[in-house]
């Protein structure tokens, strides 16, 4: 994929004022992505709302890219040179409704409550969910069958503590439906036990989660039901609702859903193995556990649409910098090294 010339501020203002004029759309073929430089100054710093249906990445010099002052013009700012802007570009245009519904979503994360976030990330995912770039993934990947033993969440308690540990080490604790209402089911427990006092989230095995389960994703009924049972069963509003006394500790793999749920907690601990990524554009869908509304919380809506759309993973130090974990801690006994794959 080709990256598109970089644009000016005031490039990107006509575009804007030529997108709210009447008339037909941009016909096929036309590129969502529009590259812009914000080293070359502009008249007026815009503001790209939901009604523009680009991707917006700005492009600087400077050592802060996300803390530059035109960084509300854009979906993702990234420092010049380097792969990340080619690697957007090809995120772009392999999966452009995946990737173009993924930042208007986030353009509004800063004004909405947790609730509201969560229902609007449900709709934008079940509409996905039915369209062609989810179906021409799935029909590439046939799902496996699985032989499936035990529970999924185990819990354990002494006095006040709580550990909740997702345990499916063989699939790296791959989030599957019965894992996923477990979780609710546990955390509904402690909302309802004011003697439990802090609740510590594990992965048993190499990582903590590597993701939603491969398996399951474009196995639903239909949208609209898939939509309300996952507001229903929605383990990120679960955490959310008793964050002050969970802990989630990170170790190796933590993909999708892996690093969405863990965000909601209170305090998030990561091992030096932990890796962190969301992959869920990739498979033309948005991040569905709630990743829209939990990450830009930490670390703000630019950096959460660079993970998506850069497909890069970052360890536990970056995670740290970034403000997306609270601290570190020793990994595991046998856990593998950083970047190691999941299921």
């Amino acid at each position: 994929m080709t990256t598109p010339d970089p644009i000016g501020l005031d490039d990107l203002v006509a575009l804007l004022g030529a997108a709210s004029a009447p008339g037909p759309p941009p016909g096929p073929g036309t590129s969502p992505l529009v590259v812009v430089d914000l080293d070359v100054p502009g008249v007026a710093v815009p503001r790209v709302d939901t009604g523009f249906t680009r991707v917006v990445v700005g492009i600087t010099s400077r050592p802060r890219p996300e803390a530059h002052p035109a960084a509300p013009a854009c979906d993702l700012v990234l420092g010049r040179g380097g792969d990340a802007v080619a690697a957007v570009a090809s995120t772009v245009a392999a999966h452009p409704l995946a990737a173009t519904a993924l930042v208007l979503l986030l353009r509004g994360s800063e004004r909405r409550t947790v609730d509201e976030g969560l229902h609007a990330e449900s709709a934008v995912y079940s509409t996905l969910q039915a369209g062609p770039e989810l179906a021409a993934w799935r029909a590439a990947r046939p799902p496996r069958a699985r032989d499936r033993r035990g529970d999924p969440v185990t819990l354990g308690r002494r006095g006040g503590r709580l550990e909740v540990v997702l345990a499916r080490p063989d699939v790296h604790n791959a989030l599957d439906r019965t894992m996923r209402d477990q979780l609710v089911d546990a955390f509904r427990l402690v909302a309802a036990d004011p003697s439990i006092t802090e609740v510590h989230l594990r992965g048993a095995g190499p990582s903590f989660c590597a993701g939603g389960d491969l398996d399951e994703f474009g196995t639903f009924p239909d949208p609209a039901t898939a939509h309300l049972v996952r507001l229903q069963q929605s383990a990120g509003r679960a955490v959310h609702a008793v964050a002050d006394r969970v802990t989630a500790h990170l170790h190796g793999a933590c993909m999708g859903s892996g690093i969405e749920l863990a965000a909601f907690a209170g305090t998030v601990l990561a091992g030096s193995t932990t890796s962190i990524g969301l992959p869920e554009v990739g498979l033309g869908l948005v991040p569905g556990a709630g990743g829209t509304v939990s990450l830009p919380r930490r670390i703000g809506r630019h950096r959460t649409a660079r993970l998506a759309l850069t497909g890069e993973r970052i360890d536990a130090a970056t995670a740290l910098g970034w403000g997306l974990v609270d601290g570190l801690e020793a990994a595991p006994a046998g856990a593998p090294p950083a970047g190691a794959p999941g299921p």
